[in-house]
C-alpha cells in the first residue's frame, strides 16, 4: 500500500509541474546573409510573429554569415534536425528538389525581373507541392539580385575569361563539367572561401551580385565588373516539414503572413540595390565594363549553346521546357 501511495505521489508531482519544465520549442534559421542585412532583419521579425503566436517559451535563433556552413550543408542540417530553416539560394535548394534550378541556372534567359516574377508564380504550387514531398514547407521566395562578373582583369566578351579560374559553387559539379567543356577553368569552394581566394589568386573571377560583392569587399580584389545580368539569384526560406508540423495552428499563420510579407521585401530592396551597390563600389574604384552590341550578340550565342547542356543535367527536362513555355506565353502576352 505504502508503494502505491508513493507511486500516486509521485505522478501527482510530474503533472503539477509547471509548463516552463517542459522541453523549450525551438527554431533555427541558418543562411549566408550578412548579419543587420535587410535578409537578416526580415528573419528576426518573422521569428518574433513566430514566436509570440507559438507561446510557451518558444525560442528563435537566426544563424548568418554562413555559420553553419554552406548552402549544401544547411539544406544537410534541416535533414537530420540540427536546423529547423533556412534561408537559400537555387545552390542549396536544388539540393532538396533539383528542379528548383530553372529559375536560377539559365544565363541571359531572363530579361526584367518582370518576367522572373510571372514564371516563378506559374510555377510556384507545383514547386511547393514538390519541397512539401520532400519534406520542407515553403514560407517566402525571395532573390538577391541579377549575378554580374567580377574580375581581376579588364574582360568583355566570352573568350577573355577562359584563362581566367571562376569560382564556382562546389555542389555544382554538372555546372563545372559544362564550364570545363567549352575551355573555362571552374574552381569549385564554398562561398566563405571566395574573399581569401581572390585575394590570393586562387581564383581570377566571381560571378556575384553586386550587394554580396560589396557586402563581402569581394570588387577590393576583383575591381573590373562586366555589366551584363548573367541570371537571377532566386531564394526561398524553408522550414522542416516536422518543425511546421510542431507549430500551433496559430503560429503556422504567424509564419505565412511573415514569410510572404519577407519575401516581398526581401525582393523589392535586393531589386533596388543592384544600381545602390554599384554606385558605392564606384565611388570606391570599382570599374564597370559594358560589352558592345557585337559582344552582347557572343554573350547569347553563348547562352543559346549551353542551354542544350543544361537541359536534363542541370536542370530537369520537363521543368526546362515548362519555363520555356511561361517564358514564351509572357511574352506574347505583353506584345514582345
Amino acid at each position: 500500500m505504502n508503494r502505491l501511495v508513493a507511486l500516486f505521489a509521485t505522478l501527482a508531482l510530474l503533472l503539477a509541474l509547471p509548463a516552463a519544465a517542459q522541453p523549450t520549442v525551438q527554431l533555427r534559421i541558418a543562411s549566408l546573409v550578412p548579419k543587420n542585412s535587410l535578409y537578416h532583419q526580415e528573419l528576426l521579425q518573422l521569428g518574433e510573429a513566430w514566436r509570440a503566436a507559438q507561446g510557451g517559451g518558444a525560442r528563435f535563433v537566426v544563424f548568418t554569415d554562413g555559420s553553419q556552413g554552406g548552402e549544401a550543408e544547411q539544406a544537410r542540417r534541416m535533414r537530420i534536425g540540427q536546423l529547423q530553416g533556412a534561408l537559400l539560394s537555387v545552390v542549396g535548394l536544388r539540393e532538396i528538389e533539383p528542379s528548383i534550378a530553372a529559375l536560377q541556372s539559365l544565363p541571359l534567359l531572363f530579361r526584367s525581373w518582370e518576367e522572373v516574377d510571372y514564371v516563378r508564380e506559374k510555377m510556384r504550387p507545383a514547386m511547393e507541392k514538390k519541397f512539401l514531398d520532400k519534406g520542407f514547407v515553403v514560407v517566402g521566395w525571395g532573390d538577391a539580385g541579377w549575378v554580374r562578373f567580377f574580375s581581376r582583369t579588364a574582360a568583355f566578351r566570352p573568350d577573355d575569361y577562359k584563362g581566367m579560374k571562376f569560382f564556382a559553387w562546389g555542389s555544382e559539379p554538372e555546372q563545372q563539367t559544362i564550364m570545363k567543356s567549352l575551355g573555362y577553368t571552374p574552381v569549385p569552394l564554398e562561398t566563405g572561401d571566395i574573399l581569401p581566394a581572390i585575394q590570393t589568386g586562387m581564383i581570377n573571377v566571381v560571378p556575384s551580385t553586386p550587394y554580396f560583392a560589396l557586402a563581402s569587399q569581394v570588387y577590393n580584389s576583383a575591381p573590373h565588373m562586366l555589366e551584363i545580368n548573367w541570371a537571377p539569384i532566386v531564394g526561398a526560406l524553408v522550414l522542416t516539414r516536422k518543425a511546421w508540423e510542431g507549430m500551433t495552428p496559430a503560429a503556422q499563420a504567424a509564419v505565412r503572413t511573415a514569410g510572404e510579407k519577407a519575401g516581398v521585401a526581401m525582393r523589392g530592396k535586393a531589386r533596388m540595390e543592384v544600381d545602390e551597390a554599384v554606385d558605392a563600389m564606384k565611388k570606391r574604384g570599382l570599374i564597370v565594363n559594358r560589352p558592345t552590341p557585337a559582344q552582347l550578340r557572343e554573350w547569347q550565342e553563348l547562352a543559346d549553346r549551353l542551354y542544350p547542356r543544361i537541359r536534363g543535367s542541370m536542370v530537369p527536362a520537363e521543368t526546362f521546357d515548362e519555363v520555356f513555355a511561361h517564358l514564351k506565353a509572357y511574352r506574347d502576352g505583353a506584345g514582345r
